[in-house]
């Protein structure tokens, strides 16, 4: 039977837990979620100090279940660092431009890790015999997308120099834009409304 911190009063506590435990035993795991919710709906009556039930992260995967890191994390470190700077050049490069354009720094700084794993272990382009996976990104991560792309050679330093000066076709939109750069993006994601909406449509249509 688990412990719980600062419980002040263990006897009791394990004796209603084995009264849960049995009533999942015997009269089955519906009975026992009309029992808690009977209990949350008193609790929420007699005004006890809380919203909602929370419980305790716990992780799926036992530690010891837990699979070798495909890559090499030294050099992922290195070449995510590469990239973050890259990323940071070119929106402060945008800020002292005299259109005053400007640009976001921490979306990206803050999920290169995410993006990057993602990118080196995840993510999957289309082949003859594979569709491609679809990938939303969060609109203001773009810098670091850029970046990654001026690193693999996918994109010039002309372009960088040219972030949110798009007209003409020698620079890079804002955010993800499928119609000013159809061989980049995929979606259009900068809106938190309009990327989350548009993956939970194509997630419901593919599936």
């Amino acid at each position: 039977m688990p412990t719980y911190y600062n419980d002040l009063d263990k006897q009791e506590t394990s004796e209603w837990l084995d009264a849960f435990e049995s009533v999942i035993k015997h009269a089955g795991d519906e009975r026992a979620q009309f029992l808690l919710k009977a209990l949350y709906n008193m609790a929420v009556q007699e005004g006890l100090p809380f919203n909602r039930l929370d419980t305790a992260y716990i992780n799926t995967i036992p530690p010891e279940d837990e699979p070798i890191y495909p890559g090499d994390l030294g050099i992922e470190r290195k070449i995510r660092a590469l990239i973050r700077y890259n990323a940071l050049a070119m929106v402060m490069r945008a800020n002292q431009n005299d259109d005053d354009l400007g640009g976001h720094l921490a979306t990206f700084a803050s999920s290169a890790t995410l993006y990057e794993t993602g990118f080196n272990h995840f993510f999957r382009a289309a082949s003859d015999h594979f569709g491609g996976d679809m990938i939303y990104y969060q609109g203001y991560s773009a810098p670091g997308i850029y970046a990654r792309s001026f690193l693999e050679g996918r994109l010039s330093e002309e372009q960088l120099e040219n972030f949110r000066r798009e007209v003409g076709g020698k620079g890079l939109s804002s955010y993800p834009h499928p119609y000013l750069m159809p061989d980049y993006w995929q979606f259009p994601t900068v809106s938190m409304g309009l990327g989350p909406i548009m993956s939970i449509y194509h997630a419901h249509v593919h599936n």
